[in-house]
C-alpha cells in the first residue's frame, strides 16, 4: 500500500483509502467538482474529482473505503490527488489497521492473556459471567478486540479497549498479591468488566464516535446494565455478589465529578478506580511524550491540559 505520508509529486496512485469527507463544490466558472478528503493511518490528503461525469467515478459516500486511481500534484505547497477513478472498495480488499492507529501490542496475544486471567478466577459465578462475555460470545469478543477505549484522550486506537482493560486487570491482580486480604476474584472480574460499556458508548471504526446511547447514558451506566442483564441469566448468582460487582462498575471513575454515580465503598472498588486512573494517565503522558512535539533545551514539550502540567521527557526513557 502507498501510504499518504510517502506520496510525492508526480506519483500515480491506485490503492484503497478511507473517504473521510465528500462535498460537491463549484469552480469559478460554475462547474461542479468533487472535493474529497482521503485518509490512512499516516495522514490525510485533499483530493479532487474534476470530471464528475467520468465513467470511472462510481457511487460512494463519506466514511466509505474507496478504491482510487489518480495522480499526485502539489498545490499551495501541499500534496493533492487528482482522481480519475473511484469506487467503493469491496469487503476483504482492505485492512482497517492501515487506516487508523492500532495498538503496538499483538491483539491476539493480549486476548490470550485476558483469557488466562479469566481461567484463574476461582469463583464459579464470576468465572461463568466472564466466560459468557469474553469466550462464549464470539461477536462481543470480536467487537471488544478491535474497539478503542476513547474517541481521544487515551487508548483511542484499534485494540485500545483491550490493551487498557488488560493493563488495569494486571495492575489489580498485582494489588491482590500485595494486599492478600482483598477479594481477588471480585477485583479481577470488576477490572475485566469495568469498561465493557464502551463497546456501545462508542461506534466501531471508521467512525469511532459517540453513539446516541453513549451520549445519553455513558459507558458506566451502559456497562452496569450489560452486566446485570447477563447476571440475571445465571441461575443462583448471589445477590450480594451481584451488588458488589455492579458497584465496582458504577464507581470505577472514583469521584462523582468524574462521572461515577457512586464513590467506591468497597476496598476492591477503590483499588479498581486507582488502577484505572493510573493506566489512563500513564498512557496519556506516554502518547504526549512519544509524539513529535518539539522540546526546549531542557526537554520540556509544553503544558498538557489533560495532565495539567508542563511535561518533560526523561533522559534514558524510551518513548
Amino acid at each position: 500500500m502507498k501510504y499518504i505520508d510517502k506520496l510525492k509529486d508526480g506519483m500515480h496512485v491506485s490503492d484503497v483509502y478511507l473517504c473521510r469527507q465528500k462535498t460537491i463544490a463549484l469552480t469559478k466558472t460554475g462547474k461542479e467538482y468533487g472535493n474529497i478528503l482521503l485518509q490512512d493511518k499516516t495522514g490525510q490528503i485533499e483530493s479532487k474529482i474534476w470530471d464528475l461525469h467520468n465513467p470511472g467515478i462510481r457511487d460512494f459516500d463519506a466514511m466509505d473505503y474507496v478504491y482510487v486511481e489518480g495522480n499526485v500534484t502539489v498545490f499551495n505547497n501541499a500534496n493533492q490527488l487528482n482522481i480519475q477513478r473511484i469506487q467503493r472498495a469491496p469487503e476483504g480488499s482492505f485492512d482497517q489497521r492501515d487506516y487508523f492507529p492500532v495498538s503496538s501490542k499483538n491483539i491476539d496475544d493480549m486476548y490470550k492473556e485476558l483469557s488466562n486471567l479469566i481461567a484463574s478466577v476461582k469463583d464459579l459465578y464470576l468465572k461463568q459471567l466472564l466466560m459468557n462475555f469474553f469466550i462464549d460470545d464470539k461477536a462481543f469478543a470480536r467487537r471488544f478486540k478491535s474497539h478503542s477505549a476513547a474517541k481521544s484522550v487515551h487508548h483511542g486506537f484499534i485494540g485500545g479497549l483491550l490493551e487498557h482493560t488488560l493493563s488495569v486487570a494486571k495492575l489489580c491482580d498485582m494489588a491482590a498479591k500485595q494486599y492478600p486480604f482483598v477479594n481477588r476474584d471480585l477485583l479481577v472480574c470488576g477490572a475485566l468488566l469495568h469498561d465493557i460499556g464502551k463497546t456501545s458508548e462508542l461506534s466501531a471504526f471508521p467512525q469511532n464516535d459517540y453513539t446516541d446511547e453513549g451520549q445519553l447514558l455513558g459507558h458506566i451506566m451502559i456497562g452496569a446494565r450489560m452486566a446485570e442483564e447477563r447476571i440475571s441469566k445465571i441461575e443462583g448468582f448471589p445477590s450480594r455478589l451481584r451488588n458488589e460487582l455492579i458497584h465496582m462498575i458504577l464507581s470505577h471513575h472514583g469521584e462523582l465529578e468524574f462521572g461515577s454515580p457512586k464513590k467506591p465503598a468497597l476496598i476492591e472498588a477503590m483499588i479498581l478506580s486507582l488502577a484505572d486512573n493510573m493506566d489512563a494517565k500513564v498512557e496519556t503522558m506516554y502518547e504526549a511524550l512519544s509524539s513529535k512535539a518539539p522540546q526546549n533545551e531542557s526537554g520540556f514539550i509544553g503544558f498538557n491540559k489533560l495532565i495539567d502540567s508542563n511535561l518533560r521527557r526523561t533522559d534514558g526513557a524510551q518513548y
